[in-house]
């Protein structure tokens, strides 16, 4: 969560060799934390909270920033914020109306941030280097598309039928 001010006022200066460095360092981070806390069974509920929101708020906000600077398509950042939006306003209503949610992130969701990262990454490594080429750009911004409406969805489907599940035995 640290990073992120500091990645967007990169950006916006376009000091884009920065940027990517401080997306790689956070992205690193955020990878060795997950490692750390398996291997070790450093777990706590509200880590498991935090880690995704941390995720959401990199991510979202570069997304964002990316847009405005129009190095990234605003129908993809639409897309982005309202799978994230789906899912925060399904753990809140879980929350409210059966139980603590207990963060279970799916292969099909940890594909989509690692997707997101990549384009990003790609995005920001164009602008400072001039790589990779258009056709990665495109093919990762189409990998983000169908894994946020993929992931978007089976939260969706998992949750509610996880939701059905413990109001019927209640």
């Amino acid at each position: 969560m640290v990073l992120v001010w500091p990645i967007v006022v990169a950006l916006i200066n376009n000091r884009y060799v920065l940027a990517l460095v401080l997306v790689a360092v956070a992205g690193l981070s955020d990878g060795l934390d997950g490692f750390l806390a398996k291997r070790f069974n450093w777990r706590s509920r509200l880590g498991g909270i935090l880690d995704p929101l941390a995720d959401k708020l990199l991510l979202v906000s570069t997304f964002i920033t990316l847009t405005f600077m129009t190095l990234v398509p605003v129908w993809l950042t639409l897309v982005v914020i309202i799978r994230d939006f789906v899912i925060v306003s399904g753990g809140l209503l879980y929350q409210a109306v059966v139980a603590p949610v207990v963060p279970e992130p799916s292969r099909v969701s940890k594909l989509n941030t690692g997707a997101q990262l990549f384009f990003v990454c790609a995005v920001i490594g164009f602008q400072a280097f001039g790589l990779p080429g258009t056709d990665i750009l495109t093919i990762s911004g189409a990998l983000v598309l169908v894994t946020s409406i993929v992931s978007g969805l089976d939260y969706v489907v998992r949750w509610s039928g996880k939701m059905a599940r413990e109001r019927r035995t209640n």
